[in-house]
């Protein structure tokens, strides 16, 4: 539900007096009747096909003061470790991986990781000694079974640059396959002494925790050995000598392997403890040890309210934040809006963050809801204000009803000038989700350049910004408006923005003069241009939503809904059918929303002998100009077209399709800007929500 943050612009009452109808009825049910939650689950990472694939080898964990790292069991959460303050320690899954490079060259070892990262390989770098010696280890992936494990391990061994870098030694599939000491040992210090027999025996060796049976205390172990299976344990406990005397084979119960890794720090000298959890059902519990927020190193060192709890899930690791349900609104309100905007317009979003919330239950299974725009914005405590937060609390526990059932209180960043209809973007109708006027959307607009779309000597067309220009007085034989380029290398741009991932169009000098075609304000989340985009660019986006028949010479709006949303494309005459009309954004190559019209570039209808037209979609279809003296000539070129109202634009010779709209998202229900025009004019937030959300009651137990 993200929106683009722009500047926005205060609008006289009179802009809507009228159009705003609503209830202000306030209601408050009777105790019990309002849903409630008091913790709330938000998947970081989290690997669900078809919802959310969002994935990490490892989660890095760190707080100001300090965390306490436990398991979780149906009996409850027990402490194990207490970690220092900003110490930080990693959690990864203790599964298959690849050993790529073992090394006793932390050069060697970091130019390896450097390259799995070049290949989107994940990669861990971690040491151990061996024979007195320290020896690193690169190993690759996070997989499931052995085959996976073997399949990876045959793409990274045909790698020529890993090729050199193993040297004469071969890649090697790790396990979570293990030996055990019999013996353990009521400290770390103890355990790490220990180890130094197998060590010394050249068999890689760590050091293990477990909760001791029927007690509150911790018990060290020394581990032996990452197998890929039992069978190669013996090769193992064979390898370990006479110390191998003392071991059994490790049992699949709740443990932490500890081992030295250097993945984040990228240095010899400054490992961090990275703590393996076995791939069952165990579940690793990150808490702080104060008042004090958890950072996460993966998630842009964010810091987070609550607790982290990473675990195994479909295969990846799953990291889930566990925090209070109003203090996570803290951060959703910051997330979706702007701290600086009214009061009201935050207490609006407010109360339809926290009624969309409940409404997912468990929508990601073993989440609520996932922190992206696929649930609500979260970025923890950084978007959090105090402007947030007191809207929040001013409004804790208020939710909005139709029925006296919770809405799904959708929201966009901005309705365009009149939001949708949930049946215009999903194909099915909803009772409080009607299209609705927002004249106030253009909130957005304030403060932008202005941008003129114009031709070029070169006959091409772009926009320059309104500043590069100066206006000529003159015009053209047809009357169209000339201005004069005042600063030399001004950039000509496809969309009025400045985007510079988007190629240009040109740049052009001091006193070049162009033609006027028309002007637009700067691409925003009220109004926007896009495009445009070629046959064989629309068809890679197209392609992957519905069956497309090219090369596209034609792209015509079929149908539109309500507030004029497009509903059906018509793709060389013949109906486009995506899934649900949604989908057409990012179809058309993530267009802002769906309410817009398509300019097909190459298309010219002409008007003939005794009234008869004709129409030009591509350069199959030659199209001749008579020049004054009766000259006749083939149009080879991009060609500016006048039509009987003297409008004037820019056709190609090649189709081509520009996309102008308004708008930014699915446009249901609240829309944000309209919020903050709304507010601006001092109208509070239960009539914000009221007029955008039909027939509900606000409501707070």
């Amino acid at each position: 539900m993200k929106f683009q943050r722009w500047s926005f612009k205060r609008l006289s009452l009179l802009t809507i007096a009228g159009l705003l109808f609503v209830s202000t009825w306030w209601a408050k049910p009777s105790l019990g009747a309002v849903p409630q939650l008091d913790t709330i689950r938000v998947a970081i990472y989290l690997q669900l096909p078809g919802k959310y694939q969002v994935n990490t080898a490892a989660a890095t964990f760190a707080s100001a003061g300090g965390l306490t790292i436990g398991m979780s069991d149906p009996a409850g959460t027990a402490s194990w470790l207490n970690i220092g303050a900003n110490e930080q320690s990693r959690i990864a899954k203790d599964d298959y991986k690849v050993k790529v490079v073992e090394t006793e060259s932390f050069e060697t070892a970091l130019s390896a990781y450097k390259r799995l990262q070049a290949l989107s390989g994940s990669g861990f770098i971690t040491s151990l000694k061996k024979k007195g010696k320290t020896v690193y280890q690169v190993a690759e992936g996070t997989y499931g079974n052995a085959a996976d494990a073997t399949a990876a391990m045959t793409k990274w061994s045909a790698d020529s640059t890993l090729s050199k870098l193993m040297g004469s030694a071969k890649a090697v599939i790790q396990g979570p396959f293990h030996l055990e000491s019999a013996a353990t040992y009521a400290s770390e210090a103890e355990a790490v002494k220990a180890s130094e027999a197998f060590s010394a025996a050249g068999v890689d060796a760590f050091v293990g925790v477990r909760k001791a049976d029927g007690s509150a205390s911790m018990r060290y172990s020394v581990f032996v050995g990452a197998a890929a299976s039992t069978a190669e344990l013996n090769v193992v406990k064979t390898a370990a000598g006479a110390a191998g005397s003392g071991l059994k084979t490790a049992d699949n119960s709740a443990y932490l392997l500890e081992r030295s890794d250097h993945t984040v720090t990228g240095k010899a000298d400054s490992p961090i403890t990275l703590y393996a959890f076995p791939i069952n059902s165990a579940k690793v519990r990150i808490m702080p040890a104060s008042d004090k927020p958890i950072k996460l190193t993966e998630r842009s060192s964010r810091t987070y309210r609550g607790q982290f709890e990473v675990s195994e899930f479909n295969g990846k690791l799953a990291v889930i934040n566990e925090l209070p349900f109003e203090q996570y609104l803290y951060s959703v309100v910051g997330g979706e809006m702007m701290a600086s905007w009214p009061l009201e317009a935050l207490k609006a979003q407010a109360v339809a963050a926290r009624t969309y919330a409940l409404y997912q239950g468990f929508g990601f299974q073993i989440a609520n809801v996932v922190d992206s725009v696929s649930s609500q914005e979260y970025q923890g405590t950084t978007t959090e204000k105090p402007s947030t937060i007191q809207a929040v609390d001013e409004t804790a526990g208020e939710v909005m009803l139709n029925n006296g059932k919770l809405i799904e209180a959708l929201f966009s960043s901005n309705g365009g000038g009149k939001t949708a209809d949930a049946s215009e973007i999903w194909g099915n109708s909803v009772a409080y989700l009607k299209s609705v006027s927002s004249p106030t959307d253009n909130s957005s607009e304030k403060g932008l350049y202005s941008w003129y779309r114009v031709v070029l000597p070169n006959k091409q067309s772009g926009y320059i910004r309104e500043d590069l220009l100066t206006d000529s007085g003159q015009t053209n034989a047809a009357g169209v408006k000339l201005m004069t380029v005042n600063t030399d290398s001004s950039k000509v741009r496809k969309n009025p923005k400045v985007e510079d991932s988007i190629s240009l169009v040109g740049q052009v000098n001091k006193g070049t003069v162009v033609a006027v075609l028309d002007k637009a304000v700067e691409n925003n989340a009220m109004s926007w241009v896009k495009g445009p985009y070629t046959s064989s660019e629309l068809l890679a986006t197209m392609t992957k939503q519905a069956s497309v028949t090219g090369p596209i010479t034609s792209l015509q709006v079929g149908s539109t809904g309500p507030s004029g949303r497009v509903t059906q494309l018509l793709v060389n005459g013949q109906p486009y059918n995506v899934k649900y009309p949604d989908v057409l954004r990012s179809a058309l190559g993530g267009l802002p929303s769906t309410l817009f019209k398509v300019d097909e570039t190459a298309k010219v209808t002409m008007l003939g002998a005794k009234a008869s037209t004709r129409t030009k979609t591509s350069s199959a279809q030659p199209m001749y100009i008579i020049q004054a003296g009766g000259k006749v000539s083939q149009a080879d070129d991009n060609v500016i077209v006048m039509n009987g109202d003297s409008q004037i634009r820019a056709t190609t010779k090649d189709p081509s399709f520009r996309f102008v709209g308004s708008g930014n998202g699915h446009g249901i229900g609240l829309s944000q800007y309209g919020a903050l025009g709304l507010a601006q004019q001092g109208y509070d937030y239960s009539y914000i929500l009221q007029y955008y959300y039909k027939d509900v009651t606000i409501a707070k137990e």
